[in-house]
């Protein structure tokens, strides 16, 4: 009788252990190329239920370098400001004519314009008026949770309340209007394992070299 305190502590101790590791569970998404069944980097992962609080507004950056955009996939919540300093020799005109965020940076080098505003849920499509081959995408979010996938095309996610949620995933080589998601069929649980293989119907793009006229216009910028 003496050791009973010992067994009901060890028997808390289990408890609270498990509910712990309970508590510790994610939700784990991998997403593969239907195609080759190699993981997909730079999908995003779109986790939503009806009545929670969307993702808090934030202030990120997009910067140029080398005459790429970095990062090239970008996930931000509804009313997220973005902005896109230049941290190349040479100037660049950023802007996107897609509805989720229409905007017009004109050439600039070493004055990082104001950010940009972000407001309506979508895919926003970037782009460099003078060197055609840039292109990024900041996908706006009005979900609860999101994630970008990892170099294993998995994202965890741990965050997410008991109970069923909605599942989209979206690729920037999943179509050409880059405005299409794929949509999970049944609701994922708060700490279910999936595997989501995606169908891409643009291909990969090789490194693109640069045109004379821009070659050209980069001497005389840079001069």
């Amino acid at each position: 009788m003496t050791r009973a305190p010992h067994v009901l502590l060890s028997a808390l101790l289990l408890a609270t252990g498990l509910w712990n590791s309970l508590a510790a569970q994610a939700a784990r998404i991998t997403v593969t190329d239907a195609a080759t069944g190699e993981p997909l980097t730079e999908a995003v992962v779109e986790v939503d239920t009806e009545g929670a609080p969307k993702a808090t507004p934030s202030s990120e950056e997009i910067f140029q370098r080398n005459a790429a955009f970095h990062p090239h996939v970008s996930v931000v919540g509804t009313g997220s400001r973005v902005s896109f300093p230049n941290r190349d020799t040479t100037r660049h005109h950023v802007y996107s004519f897609s509805p989720t965020g229409v905007f017009d940076l004109n050439l600039y080098r070493q004055e990082t314009p104001p950010p940009v505003l972000f407001d309506t849920a979508g895919v926003a499509v970037l782009g460099c008026n003078i060197h055609d081959h840039m292109q990024a995408f900041i996908v706006v979010s009005d979900a609860a949770s999101f994630a970008i996938t990892d170099e294993n095309g998995q994202v965890n996610l741990t965050d997410l309340p008991p109970g069923e949620h909605h599942l989209r995933v979206w690729h920037p080589r999943l179509e050409e209007t880059h405005q299409q998601w794929w949509e999970a069929p049944q609701p994922l649980g708060d700490s279910d394992v999936r595997s989501v293989s995606l169908s891409l119907s643009v291909p990969e793009k090789s490194a693109a070299e640069q045109s004379t006229l821009q070659q050209r216009f980069d001497r005389a910028l840079s001069q």
